[in-house]
């Protein structure tokens, strides 16, 4: 046996089926053991699994095998993120309806995750788009319309002109659409929102209580939500007032820099900005110039600022001088007023815009050692504490202090009957508009009747399916178009009314999932007590991609589920962990095509790494280490990396080379490394298995014994301890020593080991801890050399092993000897040994003996626990 070598193609695929067919990770609701749920962010069903997948649910697995023989009843479920647009590109493309394209692609993707062995529960399986799933969602948003969570009203969107769709601002690239590439129009459209902006303090102030999130995701989100406190301020209009309104009020964070002003901005959607285009070609044309541009913050900060001067000029509250307004195409009218003032020497934007146009800047605010005599702006502005100057009143005064006295003034100063300033916290976090033009994705089960106008539809008549027989020949969303599907009856009148064609985004679908898999089949969205005693989920894992959008859609939706009576918990998720990303060389041929991996061997000529291509020979140029990616072919399959390595190679190689929240490179020789590192493992267990066939008490014993067992038992507890932290890579690590620790006593202490019960006891045991702490990261490979040791049962059922605490603590130290000032040895004594021990060990050495020459030492000064000091 000992010379065999591991089959991991045909293990692993046995022991999967064993699993499957002994149901070892499906889980009982009822189960009394305290529950912990892992869950990794859900796939989308592309086709195929990427490299990517493999390393995101490879540390849930860990996560959960782990939590599993330490006696929770862990939930670890899968399922499927299927709506979306790419389905429907594939209809058109392709000829074949999104359904079929899916639900095979699910097929396929299931399969590659059943090869890697996880510890999922395949009974709670679903995918967005079933039925069963997206009825219960339409039961939720009518929860939600019933609790005044969801609002319809018109609003500015990013409007795809060739796909006939909105897209979100991260489908706007360079202001065009991501899958068309026409240039984006905004549009305004009437839109279903949910109100997200009602939780905004809510959903800020429990960041905090997040601490264990990663504080670059918790800042990522305060950012989002955006809150800030300052004042509005109302400018009065020098001349005849445009659009009625003889003032125009701005939303201000800085109102201390008021004296630096030197121009008004509003934006294209202003309705001063809309008065003065009416019967104007050129404001016209430059509000249309403003909405090529995508309606996202980003999208706004990046562009090329630019601004018409509509000739109109505001007066300054307090110096009485007038300054021009423009329509600026960075302002957004859906934050704040839609209309701000522009301070250049203390704002970067504004400072852009006023060098375009030639506009004053004047420095207000004095950084701490600067002379205001000297100081002055260039072209990057000044936006730290400083004094006040050139501020009249407000000269000398710190910045807080000069906002709270701009505030005092004018918020007791009248101006046409309204006060001039108002204090106001404002939120960058806006509505969540969900109405999407397209097919596939959750339908809005609501009915337009002209009578009774939006009328919810009755939760008997749930579900609004979608119906199979679209065509998808030209752009624009099949429902439109469909003969029977928007043709109804009003619930409420019985006329003929009009049913809701716009479907869900895809968001939606990912905000409630995981409540979802405590009870997939329920005829309700949850069961509350099975829901609340599941959830929050203990440990949730996925990309930093996602730091935003689905994070703080799903905290939304928890509370909006609260609100409704579906659940009574506020976060979602106690634990987050963000993973980093697999990256890989990239290579180029001469003429700058890229190409695959697969397609290279990596040579050594003349002490230099070079890349060739397999089939010619040709030198090809190795690029620079980069995310994987299909447009520079730098992937690698997982079913290849599965199919040459194994599950448990690559499952190790994954967790091994890299702290798991950095990126790590996928290298064929680090997988070979990996799988020789196994290989080696099973050596080890074949070869204790000969020599210890039976089990045997591990106590007592010599110094072999103790070595063994103290470093089994270290490596145990440094597992445990890392696993529990999420750091994979340094238990691995400890691993590797252990293997290392027994591979050397294998090959040096062969007598003893067949002589000696108490050490071969001692072997064993160490060897069985070694296959149970790899177990949740190569669970196939520990399952064979579990079996192989003689041991009845799965591992997988088995409980972690025990520590034995008292093999942690050392009964030995080691004490520098140093004679006359220079050290000569160390000296090993017992840990409870007296000075008088310590003295006659250290002058026993025989590089003591060799420094003293034959003398006795003047003085021997023994410091506890630290030193021997020889005096000769």
């Amino acid at each position: 046996m000992a010379t065999e070598r591991y089959n991991a193609r045909e293990a692993e695929a046995r022991w999967q089926k064993a699993w499957t067919e002994a149901k070892v990770f499906e889980t009982k609701n009822d189960d009394p053991r305290p529950k912990y749920y892992v869950l990794e962010m859900f796939p989308y069903p592309s086709g195929r699994i990427h490299i990517g997948h493999v390393r995101n649910y490879t540390m849930g697995d860990v996560v959960a095998r782990y939590k599993r023989a330490r006696g929770f009843n862990v939930l670890h479920p899968m399922g499927w993120d299927a709506f979306g647009m790419p389905a429907e590109n594939a209809a058109m493309k392709g000829h074949v309806h999104p359904k079929s394209w899916t639900y095979d692609n699910i097929a396929t993707m299931r399969g590659q995750l059943k090869s890697m062995g996880l510890s999922l529960d395949w009974s709670r399986e679903f995918a967005t788009c079933d039925v069963e799933y997206y009825t219960q969602q339409q039961k939720l948003f009518l929860d939600f319309m019933k609790a005044g969570l969801v609002s319809r009203k018109k609003s500015k969107v990013n409007w795809d002109p060739v796909d006939m769709t909105v897209l979100a601002n991260e489908q706007v690239i360079d202001g065009r659409g991501w899958r068309s590439g026409a240039l984006v129009e905004q549009r305004e459209l009437v839109q279903w929102f949910l109100k997200i902006s009602d939780f905004s303090e809510e959903l800020l102030s429990a960041i905090d209580t997040l601490d264990r999130w990663p504080e670059k995701v918790r800042t990522m989100q305060r950012n989002w939500i955006g809150k800030s406190e300052g004042l509005r301020v109302r400018f009065e209009i020098d001349g005849p007032a445009a659009g009625g309104d003889p003032t125009i009020e701005v939303f201000t964070t800085r109102p201390d820099t008021l004296f630096g002003m030197s121009f008004l901005a509003i934006s294209a959607d202003h309705p001063v900005a809309r008065a003065l285009g009416e019967g104007n070609a050129d404001v016209t044309a430059f509000i249309d110039d403003c909405h090529r541009i995508g309606t996202s913050a980003a999208a706004l900060e990046t562009a090329e600022k630019k601004g018409y001067d509509t000739g109109l000029k505001v007066r300054h509250p307090f110096n009485g001088k007038s300054y021009p307004v423009y329509i600026a195409n960075f302002v957004l009218m859906d934050y704040g007023t839609g209309a701000i003032f522009g301070c250049p020497a203390h704002d970067q934007r504004d400072l852009d815009f006023a060098r375009k146009y030639d506009l004053t800047v004047t420095p207000v605010v004095l950084p701490d050692g600067e002379d205001a005599g000297n100081f002055v702006v260039g072209n990057v502005a000044f936006t730290e504490d400083g004094k006040l100057i050139n501020s009249d009143f407000l000269n000398g005064l710190g910045v807080d202090e000069a906002k709270n006295k701009v505030a005092s003034i004018l918020e007791t100063r009248d101006l046409h009957g309204k006060p001039a300033g108002a204090r106001q916290v404002n939120y960058r976090l806006r509505d969540w508009g969900i109405s999407r033009q397209r097919y596939w994705g959750c339908p809005i089960p609501v009915i337009h009747c002209d009578s009774c106008g939006v009328v919810p539809v009755p939760t008997k008549d749930l579900p609004v399916k979608l119906p199979d027989d679209v065509e998808f020949d030209r752009p624009g969303n099949p429902l439109d178009r469909h003969p029977t599907f928007s043709k109804c009856t009003c619930p409420e009148c019985g006329k003929p009314a009009r049913r809701e064609t716009d479907t869900m985004d895809t968001f939606v679908d990912s905000s409630w999932y995981y409540s979802r898999f405590t009870e997939p089949r329920a005829g309700t969205p949850t069961v509350p007590s099975v829901v609340n005693s599941w959830l929050p989920v203990d440990q949730y894992i996925g990309g930093i991609e996602h730091a935003i959008l689905h994070l703080l859609y799903s905290r939304f939706f928890t509370r909006a589920m609260k609100a409704t009576g579906h659940v009574d918990f506020d976060e979602p998720f106690r634990g987050l962990f963000t993973q980093g990303m697999v990256v890989h060389e990239t290579y180029q041929t001469a003429d700058g095509e890229w190409v695959s991996p697969g397609d290279v061997d990596i040579v050594t000529d003349g002490g230099t790494r070079k890349a060739r291509l397999r089939t010619t020979g040709e030198d090809v140029t190795i690029g620079a280490i980069e995310k994987m990616s299909k447009s520079k072919k730098n992937t690698v399959d997982p079913n290849d990396i599965l199919e040459s390595f194994g599950a448990d190679t690559a499952r190790w190689f994954m967790l091994s080379d890299s702290p798991p929240e950095r990126d790590v490179e996928w290298t064929d020789a680090g997988a070979q490394g990996t799988a020789r590192f196994l290989q080696r493992v099973w050596r080890i267990v074949s070869e204790t298995s000969e020599l210890v066939p039976a089990t045997g008490t591990a106590e007592g014993g010599d110094k072999l014994a103790l070595t063994l067992r103290k470093a089994a038992h270290k490596t145990l507890a440094m597992v445990e301890e890392n696993i529990e932290g999420l750091r994979f890579n340094v238990a691995l690590a400890k691993i590797y020593e252990l293997v290392n620790t027994i591979g050397s006593a294998l090959a040096n202490e062969r007598g003893t080991l067949e002589g000696d019960l108490a050490a071969s006891n001692a072997l064993r045991e160490a060897v069985g801890i070694l296959v149970k702490i790899m177990a949740p990261m190569t669970p196939h490979l520990a399952e064979e050399s579990w079996a192989a040791l003689g041991h009845d049962g799965m591992l997988a059922l088995s409980d972690w092993p025990v520590l034995e605490k008292s093999l942690l603590v050392e009964d030995e130290i080691t004490l520098p000897v140093q004679v006359n000032g220079k050290k000569r040895a160390d000296v090993t004594v017992s840990r409870t040994a007296g000075n008088a021990e310590v003295e006659a060990a250290a002058l026993a050495l025989e590089p003591v003996i060799r420094a003293l020459e034959g003398k006795s030492p003047k003085k021997v000064i023994v410091v506890p626990g630290r030193i021997v000091n020889v005096v000769a």
